[in-house]
């Protein structure tokens, strides 16, 4: 299956990359070409550091050809800051708007000493109704690297806590994200991308 991975040049492509090839996907990377990006089969988002880097998803013209190929769709995955961008911003970069598919903000963890960033294998407690959770059991654990996080919604997939509750999954028919990172999470992670990659619309 052929995947495109956004390069908006923050994103931990690398170990992605890696994992989508193991699972028998054939993945290639976008960093400008909005045509293959409105085209695609699957899209995948994935990002480190900081929310201000997205934008350049607005700059080259990528964030409107992931909301088209949404509308028509596609199914979508952002990861860590990727999925952070589902919404309507962070506080991080106050000005620096989300793709505003789901309306809510993501905000940074209350300061505690040594607490932040938040780094580590976290479990997972598992909406029942996620289909890109599907198979994945509550108490599973996950790998995640982070500092600001989406809070629990309805269209929260999975939660989990650190400091707080807070969203560890979120999915809305065909746009999903993860604010861990599966390509680091062992066979759960690999589990989660192929429910992914086997995806039905």
């Amino acid at each position: 299956m052929r995947v495109t991975v956004i390069d908006y040049k923050a994103g931990n492509l690398t170990s992605v990359l890696k994992a989508l090839r193991h699972l028998g996907a054939d993945p290639v990377v976008h960093d400008s070409d909005h045509f293959h990006v409105e085209s695609s089969e699957r899209i995948v988002l994935p990002g480190v550091g900081h929310f201000a880097a997205t934008q350049r998803l607005d700059s080259t013209g990528l964030a409107q050809a992931i909301r088209s190929a949404v509308s028509r769709g596609v199914p979508f995955l952002g990861i860590c800051v990727g999925m952070q961008w589902l919404y309507s911003g962070s506080t991080e970069a106050p000005d620096q708007p989300g793709l505003g598919h789901f309306c809510e903000s993501c905000s940074r963890f209350p300061e505690r000493k040594d607490k932040v960033p938040h780094v580590g294998w976290n479990s997972l407690g598992v909406i029942d109704s996620s289909r890109l959770l599907a198979g994945v059991g509550s108490g599973e654990y996950v790998y995640f690297t982070h500092s600001y996080k989406a809070p629990v919604t309805p269209d929260t997939a999975a939660i989990t806590e650190y400091i707080e509750p807070f969203a560890a999954a979120v999915e809305r028919e065909n746009v999903m994200g993860v604010q861990f990172h599966p390509e680091k999470s062992g066979d759960t992670g690999l589990k989660i991308l192929r429910n992914f990659l086997e995806w039905k619309c």
